[in-house]
C-alpha cells in the first residue's frame, strides 16, 4: 500500500533558483495531498451498492471538480487487494472492502482517509466459478445500523459488527435452501427493508427463491417464490405508503412486501440459456419502472402501483445492457449499452417516455456509471475513468485518466469527495471533489 512520503527538511546551504523552484513545487504538491487526507467530510456516505439510494447517484451535497490535473485525480492512497468484483461501501469514515485472500473471503474495515486496516474478518471458502471469471466475491457490502452485511460467492451471508468486525450471525444459504452457485457464484447484493435482510438466494426447489432474515438475530423470517437467483441487486421503494422491494430475479421482475414476503405482482423478464440479469431496476417518483438486460432480452419500461404493472414500451434497439445500471438525471436515462465481452458498446441517452435514444457516444466503451453534481463518472473496464457532463445533445468529456491498469468490473463508490476504484489487484482512493 502506498503512503504519503514525509516532507524533507530544507537544507541550510544555498540552492540554485531553478532547483529551489522545483523544490517548492514538490513541497506544495505534498501539502495538497496531505490536506486531502485530513480534510473534514465533504458530503454523504456510500453505504451500499449504487450509493445512498441504490440508484447510482451520490448525496445531493457531493460536488465534483470540473477538471483534473494532467496525470489524473490526485491519489489519496493505494493498496493491494485480493480477488473479487465487489466494490467498496463507505460509511462513518470507514471503507468496507470485501475480497478473497487465499482460501478466505475477507471483510476489511479501512480508514477511509488512509486505507489502513481497522479490523479484518475472514471466512473459509472453496468457491470456483463454473464459467470463466474470478473466484472472489461479487456483492458490494451493505452497511446498516451499525452492521456490515456481506454475501459471498458461495452463498455465505454474514452480519458483522461495524465497529469491531465481530460476527453477529451467519447463514450458508446455498446449503440451507438448496440453491445452486450459478455461473459466477452468488451475485445479488442483499437489501434491508422492514427490519429484514432480503436476499435473492435462488432456492427454487424449496420455494426459497427469496429469503428474509431478521436483521437483529439472523432468524429466517419468511421464504417466497421458486425464482432462481440473478446478479441484479433489489431496491426499496414506497408503494401505497408502505415500503416494498423491487427485485429482478433470473426470469422475472417482482414487487414484494418485505414484512410478509407476499408477492404483489410480477412479470416475465429474462430467458433461459447463457443469459444474465445483472442491472438493478430503476424507478421514478411518479411510479415508473425500467429494467434492462443484454443477450437479446432488452428493456421494459412501464408504470406500477401495488396492484400491478402496465407496460409503456419495450425493446432491445435503444438499450440492452449487460450489467451497467441506468442512471436518471433530469428525467433522462443514461446507460452504457451493449456487453463487456462482445464489443462494441456505447454511452446512450434515452427519453424514458418513449425508449428512443437521443444520442449515442461510441467513444465511451463498456463499464459502469456514477452520477454526482450534474455530472457522470464513467469507469470503463480497461481502467479508464471519464469525467463527463451530459446534456440533451451530447456527452461532454471534461477529463480523462487511467488510474488502474487491470480489469475494473467492480462498482465505484463516491463519498466526501473521494472516489474508490478497484481492479483485479489494487484499490485506489482518488480525490475528485472540488
Amino acid at each position: 500500500m502506498a503512503s504519503l512520503a514525509p516532507i524533507a527538511r530544507s537544507r541550510a546551504r544555498a540552492t540554485p533558483p531553478g532547483r529551489c523552484a522545483r523544490h517548492v513545487s514538490k513541497i506544495v504538491s505534498l501539502l495538497v495531498l496531505v490536506s486531502l487526507c485530513v480534510a473534514p467530510a465533504l458530503a454523504g456516505d456510500w453505504p451500499q451498492i449504487l450509493g445512498p439510494d441504490r440508484n447510482g447517484s451520490a448525496a445531493a451535497d457531493e460536488s465534483l471538480a470540473d477538471a483534473w490535473p494532467a496525470p489524473g485525480p490526485p491519489v489519496v492512497w493505494r493498496r493491494e487487494v485480493g480477488a473479487g468484483y465487489a466494490g467498496v461501501a463507505v460509511a462513518a469514515g470507514r471503507a468496507i472492502l470485501f475480497h478473497r485472500v487465499g482460501g478466505e473471503e475477507v471483510v476489511e474495515s479501512l480508514d477511509a482517509t488512509t486505507g489502513q486496516t481497522v479490523w479484518r474478518a475472514g471466512h473459509p471458502t472453496t468457491f470456483a466459478p463454473q464459467v470463466g471469471g474470478g473466484d472472489g466475491p461479487l456483492c458490494v457490502p451493505l452497511v446498516h445500523d451499525g452492521r456490515v452485511i456481506v454475501f459471498g460467492a458461495q452463498g455465505v451471508l454474514r452480519c458483522l459488527d461495524a465497529a469491531t468486525g465481530a460476527e453477529r450471525w451467519r447463514h450458508d444459504t446455498h446449503r440451507e435452501f438448496g440453491a445452486p452457485e450459478g455461473y459466477f457464484g452468488a451475485g445479488s447484493t442483499p437489501v434491508v427493508a422492514a427490519g429484514h435482510v432480503i436476499v435473492n438466494v435462488g432456492g427454487s426447489r424449496k420455494e426459497a427463491g427469496v429469503v428474509a432474515f431478521t436483521l437483529d438475530t439472523g432468524a429466517v423470517a419468511w421464504t417466497a417464490t421458486a425464482e432462481p437467483a440473478s446478479y441484479s441487486a433489489p431496491i426499496v421503494t414506497t408503494v401505497a405508503g408502505a415500503p416494498h422491494v423491487l427485485m429482478v430475479t433470473r426470469y422475472a421482475c417482482l414487487l414484494l412486501d418485505p414484512k410478509s414476503g407476499a408477492i404483489r405482482w410480477q412479470f416475465p423478464f429474462g430467458q433461459r440459456g447463457p443469459t444474465v440479469n445483472a442491472a438493478s431496476p430503476v424507478i421514478w417518483p411518479d411510479g415508473r419502472l425500467l429494467v434492462t438486460a443484454a443477450y437479446g432480452i432488452g428493456s421494459v419500461c412501464g408504470s406500477f402501483d401495488a396492484a400491478g404493472f402496465t407496460k409503456l414500451w419495450e425493446g432491445a434497439e435503444s438499450l440492452a445492457t449487460q450489467y451497467c445500471t441506468p442512471i436518471v438525471i433530469d428525467d433522462r436515462v443514461y446507460c452504457i449499452n451493449g456487453r463487456d465481452d462482445v464489443p462494441p458498446a456505447a454511452l446512450v441517452c434515452l427519453d424514458p417516455r418513449t425508449g428512443r435514444a437521443l444520442w449515442s457516444d461510441a467513444s465511451v466503451g463498456y463499464g459502469t456509471l456514477l452520477a454526482a453534481d450534474g455530472k457522470l463518472l464513467a469507469l470503463q473496464t480497461d481502467g479508464t475513468l471519464l469525467l463527463t457532463r451530459p446534456s440533451l445533445e451530447r456527452c461532454e468529456i471534461l477529463a480523462r485518466a487511467r488510474p488502474l491498469q487491470g480489469t475494473t468490473r467492480a462498482l465505484p463508490a463516491l463519498a466526501s469527495g473521494r472516489l474508490y476504484l478497484r481492479d483485479d489487484s489494487t484499490l485506489v482512493c482518488l480525490h475528485v471533489g472540488r
